[in-house]
């Protein structure tokens, strides 16, 4: 509900004077999909027929509704990847990044294909190559996850 988010963000950007707006990437996409859509515009999709992010842009979409409904004079938008760089890794990151490039290593030398990273959906989520058929945008984001409550916590926001 965007309209609401920019309530929300409305009362923070009088409060403090600015926001920031993290997104991650395809989010959205559906609804900006389907604005353009209903406006007849011709949806950029790759051979597979995946849509195109980087020429939907959903920062740039973002930034422009999220702009009008606080009021902001200004936006900027940045590729994650900046503010990715811009912490040190800590002890868990540095495990999972050991543990993908171990099992990363095994898979290629087998000669199995994927995305490496925790599979969610086999049991105790193991490190392993994710069939690039299984990966794909529009899952929601549970913002009430105890990993990512005690994330928030750590770094006091909560």
């Amino acid at each position: 509900d965007i309209a609401k988010e920019g309530d929300r963000l409305k009362k923070i950007m009088d409060k403090c004077g600015n926001v920031n707006v993290f997104l991650s990437e395809g989010s959205g996409i559906h609804d900006i999909v389907a604005e353009m859509e209903a406006s007849g515009e011709e949806i950029p999709r790759d051979a597979f027929g995946h849509v195109k992010l980087d020429k939907i842009n959903p920062g740039a979409y973002f930034s422009k509704r999220l702009a009008t409904l606080v009021g902001a004079e200004k936006t900027l938008v940045q590729k994650s990847g900046y503010f990715a760089r811009a912490a040190a890794s800590n002890q868990f990151d540095r495990d999972l990044i050991g543990q993908c490039a171990k099992v990363g290593v095994d898979a290629a030398i087998q000669g199995i294909s994927g995305c490496m990273g925790e599979d969610e959906e086999k049991e105790g989520c193991p490190v392993r190559p994710i069939e690039f058929a299984r990966i794909k945008g529009g899952k929601p984001f549970n913002a009430n996850d105890a990993w990512y409550q005690s994330m928030l916590t750590e770094i006091g926001q909560i």
